[in-house]
């Protein structure tokens, strides 16, 4: 890989050894965690999947998790609430019961205090970065929905410590009963502009008809790195909705995975992510059809500008016994700067018949006919920019059916975007 794996491999498993030296819960299952790291390694830039991701410094930095106390600091960092969903806030990984609110009786709780631990699935070479949270974060989010009930809630994993003395390991388990209902917001964001390495994991499991929409949004502070993994098992007519945005960081890596292992199972991924300066965002999303007449999309939007270094990589397989299969891709790169990179690669396996899947790839400038249309119209060229690539991202923002979500989520593209006028206008 692109560090020395010697010497990472040797820091880890010191800053495990010092994180774990007073003991503390679940250490069994964190051991095994560190075990199977250690034989596995973390990826590196020779991993076909991962060769687009910023890897490099790992060696440097501080794997214990950050130190805890830095609650009193944060309240003014917190997003504006959104109306009927329940609140509950995570400070570098541990819960913060005093900027929560009430927690919804039966469906959360802090996975520091439960007895039950959360599910695991099975991971892949992809999902590596999900070992390495698994054993070092101490605590993180239970979510527990039961047969035909709806919740609402809202997770903020708020980083607050520079990567020199500490990292930030947000966690979730979702288990979604029979028929119920699931709207999950999740929200990773920084206290002030320090530099926090943040390693986030989810797992959830939808049963059988159960329903989730699920908004991640990834607005950390541009000197901070970020890595997260999602793994998703949807049994048999169950739907998934997953929102991505991500605009934060220095360098961040998104690696999805979702297994639609009963009939009829649904997932839509909408995704998007922006970069400036030298940001370098990256996301894998694969996407298993394991059983008949399931269905998937993956649609992406992406926008680089400056010299940074966007890729989405979207792979869809169909096992041999999953006839009747239907998986449809649309990924597709704007080039904003002269010396951005924009890389978008489908991939598609089939081992069976009887399926329809389709995908189309694209990467380019603005559109130069468009853009003189709107010139002919009176509008200037920094205006007619800006409307270009507002439309570019729409067919992927428009899906967020929250009005006052979709509205923080405008302002922060337009934000990243660096587009003061696009703010006002919004």
């Amino acid at each position: 890989m692109s560090t020395p794996v010697n010497a990472l491999a040797s820091r880890i498993a010191e800053d495990f050894a010092a994180a774990t030296a007073a003991g503390g819960r679940g250490l069994d299952t964190r051991r095994r965690a560190l075990r199977e790291l250690q034989a596995a390694g973390l990826p590196g830039t020779r991993d076909e999947n991962w060769k687009y991701a910023n890897l490099r410094g790992l060696e440097r930095l501080r794997f214990v998790p950050a130190p805890a106390g830095a609650t009193a600091i944060a309240e003014g960092a917190l997003p504006a609430a959104l109306p009927g969903f329940s609140r509950q806030v995570f400070v570098d990984g541990r819960y913060a019961p005093a900027l929560s609110g009430a927690a919804p009786g039966g469906v959360f709780a802090p996975l520091a205090v439960t007895a039950a631990p959360p599910g695991s699935l099975t991971l892949g070479p992809d999902q590596r970065f999900a070992l390495l949270n698994e054993a070092f974060a101490t605590d993180g989010a239970l979510v527990r929905v039961p047969a035909r009930a709806s919740a609402r809630l809202e997770l903020i994993f708020l980083a607050t410590a520079e990567a020199a003395s500490g990292s930030s390991y947000p966690r979730l388990s979702v288990e979604v009963a029979d028929g119920a209902h699931l709207e999950l917001i999740e929200r990773h964001v920084s206290a002030a502009s320090l530099g926090s390495f943040v390693n986030g994991s989810a797992q959830l499991h939808l049963a059988r008809g159960a329903q989730v929409r699920h908004y991640r949004l990834q607005e950390l502070s541009a000197r901070s790195r970020a890595f997260d993994t999602l793994g998703a098992a949807l049994d048999q007519d169950a739907s998934y909705r997953l929102h991505a945005i991500g605009v934060g960081g220095a360098a961040s890596r998104s690696t999805v995975a979702v297994r639609l292992q009963g009939e009829r199972a649904a997932v839509t991924l909408a995704q998007v992510l922006l970069g400036a300066r030298q940001q370098v965002q990256d996301c894998f999303a694969l996407f298993d059809h394991a059983a008949p007449r399931t269905q998937s999309e993956q649609l992406f939007r992406g926008i680089a500008a400056s010299r940074a270094r966007v890729a989405f990589n979207g792979k869809v397989v169909v096992a041999p016994g999953a006839a009747g299969a239907d998986s449809r891709q649309s990924l597709r790169g704007l080039l904003a700067g002269p010396e951005a990179e924009i890389d978008v690669r489908p991939q598609l396996e089939i081992y069976t018949d009887a399926v329809r899947c389709s995908h189309g790839a694209t990467t380019g400038k603005l559109d130069e006919q468009m853009l003189f249309y709107l010139l002919s119209r009176g509008l200037s060229r920094d205006t007619a920019q800006r409307l270009l690539k507002w439309a570019f991202l729409e067919d992927a923002v428009s899906g967020i059916e929250l009005p006052e979500l979709r509205r923080q989520v405008e302002l922060a593209l337009a934000a990243a975007l660096e587009d003061e006028t696009l703010k006002e206008l919004l």
